[in-house]
């Protein structure tokens, strides 16, 4: 499939419009982003920053269709989701292609980040049947207490390039089975991937009837990002991005008493303990350079007994020189390159800073140019090996380095490591011990939202909850009861008596 098959396919064009409501598209700022592919450095299409007027119409939009889709019943929402997945499953390939081409990533892994979205459609139908609450005793006679759901009003999703279209589909399909709206803020980075997406959704909710504004998008940079954070017509922000960015759309909306669902920075390790089955350790080269480091759940440490140290050293080095880098597209490649420019140059003042931390390379890192790298973007793996946990080992960089530190005694002395970062997302353990992966995902444990055993860090399925803790946010999404984040608990007491009795035995007469 070719660039012009793809784009064609879906309703893309050389400038396109950046702000819509669903059925219908806002004239903007007439000024663009500039969408340059990582793969080639070429210009793809532009889209159209969206103006502070823009914004407040697709509010006003939003707010006019929350309070009609609050009303259709939940499984009839759900079947709008459905259809949703059904209309991806057609497009997959060329959605697919796009993700790859705009962003970087591999073709199967951006074939794999629609199937995400489908997956999501499908976890969202059988939840739309599925939002219970639960019904109490209460200690005055003859009254029953219950609990109930609703949906909060407009979600505010402000989404990352790295998964351009999985984030904001997690989100949005259980916030829209919820009862919700959404405005959805891209990175400016992949912008296109995001207008196919709303054009994909809105023909699907024209089908259904769906009021316009159930699912909007608007589009720029931090400043149009920060319209959504400090609205109090948005009772939900869920942001998507660095640990930087998060603290401060945190700030923003708890300043106004909102609510934020973060999903912020991993700093991702695996320990080998002595007993580990070294046929795994493939799992940990792929955790460490798919995408090319720029996930969240990227390896990005590796925490091995000393008595299995030098032969874990020694295959990863032998698993590195055959890694195959070049376009994402072309599947016999194993590595694409970085986002951008910025991303190259954060990954060689990280390989510097490590250097001049005591760190040796194993793999030599550095940029590939020549034929078939002319965007400057593509760069080598590389393996550092630290005798410490230094600054630069607990500081996140996005790019494909890893970090080697060993440890010679208890499987405690390993997990220290692995907590003693700021970041909590992901984390594993390689060992057949039972003992050792037992404690390793107890309360002594490992500190993450998400703890792994023979199995590694990268990746995240749908229905259990994705998210982890410290610097990492806080949220939840994608699975398990994630969904409560996105509604509002109410409690409630009904007196089926003809008395008014007062709690606590407490008599009040007039």
């Amino acid at each position: 499939m070719n660039i012009q098959e793809f784009l064609h396919e879906l309703n893309l064009d050389a400038n396109n419009y950046g702000t819509s409501t669903g059925s219908q598209w806002l004239t903007g700022s007439g000024n663009y982003l500039a969408s340059h592919s990582p793969v080639n450095g070429q210009l793809i299409a532009n889209a159209e920053v969206s103006t502070a007027q823009n914004y407040g119409q697709v509010i006003q939009t939003a707010q006019q269709a929350y309070a009609a889709w609050r009303t259709w019943p939940a499984p009839r929402r759900g079947e709008v989701v459905r259809q949703y997945g059904n209309l991806l499953r057609e497009h997959k390939n060329a959605l697919g292609h796009l993700v790859s081409y705009e962003m970087g990533k591999s073709l199967q892994e951006g074939l794999g980040e629609v199937q995400e979205m489908i997956d999501i459609c499908d976890f969202a139908v059988g939840l739309s049947r599925q939002l219970y609450g639960l019904t109490m005793h209460s200690e005055r006679p003859m009254h029953r207490m219950y609990e109930q759901w609703h949906p909060l009003g407009i979600i505010g999703i402000i989404s990352a390039f790295n998964f351009p279209v999985a984030v904001w589909s997690w989100n949005a399909a259980i916030a829209w089975v919820c009862g919700n709206v959404c405005v959805w803020k891209p990175s400016e980075k992949t912008p296109l991937t995001a207008i196919a997406c709303q054009k994909l959704a809105a023909q699907v909710f024209a089908n259904n009837d769906v009021p316009d504004g159930v699912s909007c998008l608007i589009m720029g940079n931090y400043e149009v990002g920060q319209w959504l954070t400090s609205d109090e017509r948005v009772p939900l922000i869920s942001a998507t991005g660095s640990t930087r960015m998060g603290k401060l759309v945190g700030q923003t909306v708890a300043g106004r008493l909102g609510r934020s669902l973060l999903e912020l920075g991993g700093n991702n390790a695996i320990i080998i303990s002595e007993s580990a089955n070294m046929q795994l350790l493939v799992g940990a080269v792929f955790g460490a350079v798919g995408t090319c480091g720029q996930r969240c759940t990227t390896t990005r440490r590796l925490i091995i007994h000393g008595s299995v140290y030098e032969k874990v050293k020694t295959a990863l080095i032998k698993a590195y020189n055959q890694l195959r880098i070049g376009n994402p597209l072309d599947a016999n490649n194993h590595v694409g390159p970085l986002i951008d420019l910025d991303a190259v140059k954060n990954y060689l003042a990280a390989i510097e800073a490590a250097k001049q931390q005591g760190g040796r390379l194993l793999v030599e890192g550095g940029v590939l140019s020549g034929a078939g790298y002319e965007s400057g973007c593509y760069v080598k793996p590389c393996i550092i090996e630290m005798d410490s946990q230094t600054d630069i080992v607990r500081h996140e960089t996005f790019a494909p380095i890893l970090y080697l530190l060993k440890y010679d005694n208890t499987i405690e002395e390993a997990i220290q490591l692995q907590n003693e970062v700021p970041q909590g997302l992901s984390s594993a353990i390689m060992t057949n011990n039972l003992m050792e992966a037992e404690q390793f995902l107890s309360h002594k444990g490992s500190d993450c939202g998400i703890a792994n055993v023979n199995i590694g860090t990268s990746g995240a399925e749908i229905g259990g909850a994705f998210g982890g803790e410290k610097e990492t946010g806080g949220g939840r999404e994608s699975g398990s009861d994630a969904w409560k984040a996105y509604m509002r608990r109410q409690t409630n007491t009904i007196n089926y008596s003809s008395q008014l009795p007062l709690a606590q035995g407490i008599k009040f007469e007039l």
